[in-house]
């Protein structure tokens, strides 16, 4: 079994298709077709169920699949520990939630590539749960997210306690009648719905009132406009949305926490550790 077999397999799984896997490794069809059979004439087992809309993982190509990713990862893992230089340097990936970009984030962004110009830095944002599957999967070297993460495949380099509040279109109203209220809310994944959801149910209140917004931007635009209220942490406050009105929640309910997490494992790249430490000096808010 060969790495390029692995590699193979892989992008066959994830594409439904040899043609499609044939063309994204830029492979010849009867090269990758060749390869597949030779792997599952190793190992004595059909690894695809074959169909007229292309091809689906069997039970046994499940179970590679697992082992694959890892050993596929694993040796990306090692290829870049060797070529570690002795100074931050190379592609760190970090995800977000789009809460945190709201306080001292964006300057620590700044103060990082000023003092590290040959880091190439990329952002990605998602949901909480997104951004964490990322992070196992290796797609990410580390992620913000919202919430208590215990996990023995993470590590959580720093931790910011934040406050949630109600957020509604102006300062002066009143506590609103929670029976009535429309909702802006993120897709589900995110933990500020969750802690809604929780918090209207112990009221005996369904959360479905609601819209779903993606955007951290369309969300509050929404609700200072007045067609929604939110839960959002206290640090979005800022700028155009300091006029919102901000009320507090029950103390059940009125405090998370947003964690910047990386994998459990034995390398750690120079750009990220340089990065956490900066993170640790400047915090969040």
């Amino acid at each position: 079994m060969e790495l390029i077999d692995l590699k193979v397999f892989l992008s066959i799984a994830e594409e439904g298709s040899i043609s499609r896997a044939a063309e994204r490794l830029e492979y010849v069809q009867s090269n990758v077709t060749a390869r597949i059979r030779k792997l599952e004439s190793e190992l004595g087992v059909a690894l695809f169920y074959r169909h007229s809309k292309g091809v689906t993982l069997s039970e046994k190509g499940i179970v590679l699949r697992k082992y694959a990713l890892t050993i596929m990862n694993l040796s990306e893992e090692a290829v870049k520990e060797v070529r570690e230089t002795s100074y931050p340097s190379g592609p760190l990936a970090i995800g977000v939630v789009e809460t945190v970009t709201c306080g001292n984030f964006m300057n620590i962004l700044s103060d990082f590539q000023l003092q590290y110009p040959d880091v190439s830095l990329s952002l990605i944002t998602g949901t909480s749960s997104e951004l964490l599957a990322k992070v196992l999967n290796y797609q990410l070297d580390g992620a913000f997210i919202t919430g208590d993460i215990k996990s023995p495949q993470l590590i959580c380099e720093y931790t910011m306690q934040e406050q949630v509040k109600l957020l509604t279109q102006k300062t002066d109203e009143v506590y609103p009648d929670l029976s009535n209220t429309k909702w802006a809310v993120f897709p589900e994944g995110c933990p500020f719905r969750a802690i809604l959801e929780e918090w209207l149910g112990s009221k005996g209140i369904p959360l479905v009132n609601m819209i779903e917004i993606s955007s951290l931007e369309t969300l509050l635009s929404c609700v200072r406009s007045g067609l929604a209220a939110t839960l959002l942490p206290q640090s979005v406050l800022t700028g155009a949305y300091k006029s919102l009105g901000a009320f507090t929640l029950p103390a059940a309910f009125g405090c998370t926490q947003t964690n910047l997490v990386r994998r459990n494992a034995p390398f750690s790249s120079k750009a990220l550790t340089a990065f956490v430490e900066m993170v640790k000096i400047a915090g969040l808010d």
